[in-house]
């Protein structure tokens, strides 16, 4: 009977715990944070269970997307939410690299698989680069305007 008593005693201990925890916002707060894990885990498991050779090549497609598409929402959760209107080509990217893995891993696959890989991370990248010349573009027309300045003012009178 004493051990019942201790079990019961650790059991009811433990609920309290998880009680006030609860009502103090903790088990709020690290979801919050690390919800995105949620994301991750099922990727990774994934490509574990295609390497452990359980599964087939096709099912590296949505792995490596769960796998971008998390560490995106990982970097979304720790610098801000309003970065994605920077980093929203990883969308794309994580389809690329979804292809790209079945490619390279999967055995008699078509080479248009891989010319779809390239083809997106190609159009991610030329997103990427046009998403931040939108927002940083003044800036550069301006480095470019100052360095055109510069050199005009400093290099030699003969030139023009």
């Amino acid at each position: 009977m004493p051990k019942n008593k201790f079990s019961a005693g650790i059991i009811l201990l433990l609920a309290g715990i998880i009680i006030v925890l609860g009502k103090w916002g903790v088990f709020g707060f690290l979801g919050s944070i690390f919800w995105p894990l949620l994301v991750l885990i099922p990727g990774i498991l994934i490509h574990v269970l295609y390497f452990g050779r359980l599964i087939p090549a096709v099912s590296l497609v949505p792995g490596g997307i769960l796998v971008v598409y998390s560490l995106l929402f990982i970097l979304c959760n720790i610098f801000g939410w309003d970065n994605l209107k920077y980093l929203w080509p990883m969308f794309i990217l994580g389809i690329a690299v979804g292809l790209y893995e079945y490619y390279m891993f999967g055995s008699g696959v078509p080479k248009v698989v891989w010319t779809s890989a390239i083809v997106l991370a190609a159009t991610a990248v030329l997103f990427f680069v046009l998403a931040l010349m939108w927002s940083w573009g003044i800036y550069l027309v301006a480095a470019l305007l100052i360095g055109a300045g510069a050199w005009l003012a400093l290099s030699n009178r003969k030139r023009y």
